[in-house]
């Protein structure tokens, strides 16, 4: 399988760490090419950042999966947890384009009823709840938890970050969550770092790069597929 994974934000320090995870998660026999803004923010924190990012990722997929372009893929992965753009990107291309929260979300409804997410940037808490909320998902997401820095401070320094991440994953399970998402390009491969909870903390790369490999098989069709839901 190939597949191309767009980094909405302009940080290729980001699009770096996210793609070499991304490829350890999807293994051998599959390929997985990276790809960051040219234009925008350095890490999407905010509804402004959100639209110029949706800008950004269409213009990005439009060189590199256009007709003009001899790459061919069978999927666009969006790096974003907002995941700017994807309804566009959708409109445009003929491949599957899929989402870090969508697929999280998925993967958390087959641990309960009810998840939380944990992510950098109190911008995010509304944002995200009215994400859940037009995807039929607003009473599912009982909590999001922000911390005050966003993930691009959180990606800079990680170690530092790790306990107030541990305690607000607590306290997403304390609001009612079955199981709590770390959202966000800047927090992806830390759920394997915290420590012990009594609780399912996913990755949300890791159900993103899951939720590709699991698509049908590309040569099968080629019209464009919603993520994959709850099992």
């Amino acid at each position: 399988m190939r597949l191309l994974l767009i980094n909405p934000n302009t940080s290729a320090d980001v699009t770096d760490r996210v793609a070499a995870a991304a490829r350890a998660r999807a293994g051998v026999g599959h390929a997985i090419a990276a790809a960051t803004a040219s234009f925008g923010s350095p890490y999407i924190a905010s509804r402004a950042a959100s639209v110029v990012g949706a800008h950004a990722a269409l213009e990005l997929a439009r060189r590199r999966v256009g007709p003009a372009n001899p790459e061919k893929f069978d999927a666009v992965l969006v790096a974003c947890f907002g995941e700017p753009g994807i309804e566009a990107l959708r409109e445009e291309l003929a491949i599957p384009v899929l989402g870090m929260a969508e697929c999280s979300f998925a993967a958390a409804a087959r641990h309960g009823q009810r998840f939380g997410v944990v992510t950098g940037g109190a911008a995010w808490i509304a944002m995200l709840r009215d994400f859940a909320a037009v995807r039929g998902l607003g009473r599912a997401l009982v909590s999001v938890r922000a911390l005050a820095i966003d993930g691009g401070a959180i990606a800079r320094d990680p170690d530092r970050a790790l306990p107030t991440l541990a305690e607000a994953a607590r306290e997403a399970h304390a609001d009612g969550a079955d199981s709590v998402i770390l959202g966000g390009a800047g927090l992806v491969g830390l759920a394997c770092r915290l420590p012990r909870l009594a609780f399912p903390v996913l990755d949300c790369l890791d159900c993103l790069v899951d939720a590709a490999l699991g698509l049908p098989d590309p040569g099968a069709t080629a019209i464009n597929r919603d993520p994959p839901g709850p099992a």
